[in-house]
């Protein structure tokens, strides 16, 4: 639906002769608070002149000052794509034009256009949202996330709080039409009293500088690959609300659409390599309200496109969006209790990808936090969890070191009520006996598992690693295969065979 004063502005931006003798077509697309038109090489956004219970745009000025904003903020991470602002001028003669001599009437967002088939929601459509395009994209949330503006709080569980009931005055908007009374109050009160719950830890994150100016729509159809690389954009100008929250949560919403698209595995390893570089295991408590509340999030701004939409049939798929994601926020809620499953095996086992690949099918969405002793010995010693370490690292007491580490680790995350995937060698009986030992102590269920592949095989696997934590070399499998393992209690697995074979027998002997 077009706002009433901007009709004659709507239609200068959708006809193609608006933007040079070379365009010959302009695509459009429309969101609740932005329309974008796509014509040639540029992109043109302009905020829709709407007031809604978070945003009103019904001001020209505010628009303006909010397209300013936008490029500003969003240069930080697409400074590539943005241009800057241009003013939409009439004559007066009643000409419209871009940055023309006549008087403005509104303002938009400049942008280079981008193939719409790198939004990373089309790569995932394709198959083509790689686990190498998935770390990659994580490396650049991390890094986002460190260098955002912290903002101090002591009053951040109050704060969401009443994001939370904010988001419920919105979903009210849609009742009965779209969603019921009964399942937006209930869910609100669970919300709330999961918020109230954590309060303490809320509120100390807040004074911790977890809590920061981060790009607040973290979705996949704001991410493009541009150059290659992964490239965030669109980040939220308009309310602070939104966008100067905790990391975790600007996170979340990435994960609860991964997920939600039936994509949890990549979720998991999306939020397990951001944990490798910016560690955050007591910040796991508060994941299942945060993607609880994110879902909530989308069930009502799909209800709120569902009544404005002239087109039944899309009316009719928005309703059916805002239930699912009603459901969904209600599942986060109510997540599966907490377990420690432990990986081990000499060197090109495949270890390390068995415990990737279980991590989602554990615990709380989007599964278990996966704790590698590669990752940790790395982080002891103060470099990134993918920079070379050398034979420094490797000494005996490095090794207690990070052995300790790992079981604290994730003693920590199953106190979280969060699942766990312990990965190391696990070559002696005391390193196996101590990560049991994590779990008698947490009181929760423990697994083993003990991966044994045949030598040569083992060997081309070391041979054709690429960007991975682990420094072994074959050299190193060949001292780890002198080593006494005393009694095996943990369940053997052959991983010599083909990848989903192994998976399947771990699958089975932890029975998911």
């Amino acid at each position: 639906m077009i706002p009433d004063q901007q009709r004659d502005t709507f239609a200068f931006l959708a006809r193609p002769g608006s933007h040079g003798s070379d365009v010959g077509r302009v695509d459009q697309v429309h969101t609740h608070i932005s329309a974008i038109f796509l014509a040639g090489d540029r992109a043109i956004k302009l905020k829709r002149a709407v007031r809604l219970p978070f945003v009103d745009f019904t001001d020209p000025q505010i628009r303006k000052r909010a397209c300013e904003a936008e490029v500003a903020l969003n240069g930080r991470c697409a400074p590539d794509l943005y241009l800057g602002v241009a003013a939409v001028t009439r004559d007066p003669e009643g000409r419209l034009a871009l940055d023309g001599a006549g008087e403005p009437v509104d303002w938009v967002v400049l942008m280079r256009r981008f193939d719409e088939q790198s939004l990373f929601s089309r790569l995932l459509g394709r198959g083509e949202l790689t686990r190498e395009r998935a770390t990659a994209l994580a490396r650049a949330i991390a890094d986002y996330h460190a260098g955002a503006e912290v903002v101090r709080r002591d009053d951040n569980a109050a704060r969401m709080i009443a994001v939370a009931q904010g988001n419920r005055r919105s979903m009210l908007d849609s009742v009965p039409e779209v969603l019921t009374r009964e399942a937006v109050d209930t869910l609100t009160a669970r919300t709330v009293a999961a918020l109230n719950a954590h309060a303490d830890l809320i509120d100390r994150r807040g004074r911790e500088g977890w809590v920061r100016r981060c790009h607040g729509d973290l979705h996949l159809r704001n991410i493009c690959l541009w150059n290659d690389r992964p490239t965030l954009f669109d980040a939220i100008e308009f309310n602070d609300t939104f966008a100067v929250i905790d990391t975790l949560y600007d996170l979340a919403f990435l994960l609860m659409d991964l997920d939600q698209r039936g994509f949890r595995r990549l979720a998991s390893i999306i939020m397990n390599h951001v944990m490798e570089h910016e560690p955050d295991v007591e910040g796991l408590a508060l994941l299942p309200v945060f993607l609880s509340m994110r879902a909530a999030i989308r069930a009502h701004i799909s209800a709120t496109m569902a009544l404005g939409s002239d087109d039944p049939a899309h009316a009719q798929e928005l309703r059916r969006r805002a239930h699912a994601y009603m459901d969904r926020a209600f599942a986060y809620l109510a997540p599966p209790p907490p377990r420690l499953v432990a990986v081990g095996g000499l060197s090109g086992s495949g270890k390390s990808r068995m415990a990737r690949e279980l991590a989602p099918l554990l615990g709380a969405c989007p599964g278990a936090l996966v704790s590698r002793s590669d990752v940790l010995r790395k982080r002891l010693a103060g470099v990134g969890p993918y920079e070379t370490l050398g034979e420094g690292g490797y000494t005996p007491e490095m090794s207690r070191a990070t052995y300790q580490a790992l079981c604290e680790e994730t003693a920590a995350a199953l106190r979280q009520g969060h699942a766990a995937v312990a990965d190391a060698v696990f070559a002696r009986p005391e390193e196996r006996a101590a990560i049991e030992a994590v779990a008698r102590e947490v009181g929760v269920p423990f697994h083993g598992l003990w991966l044994e592949a045949d030598p040569d095989v083992a060997a081309r696997r070391i041979g054709t690693r690429r960007h991975n934590a682990s420094e072994a070399t074959v050299a190193v499998l060949e001292r780890q295969r002198t080593y006494d393992l005393g009694p095996m209690t943990w369940s053997r697995v052959d991983s010599s065979g083909p990848r989903r074979t192994t998976l399947a027998e771990g699958r089975r002997l932890l029975g998911v």
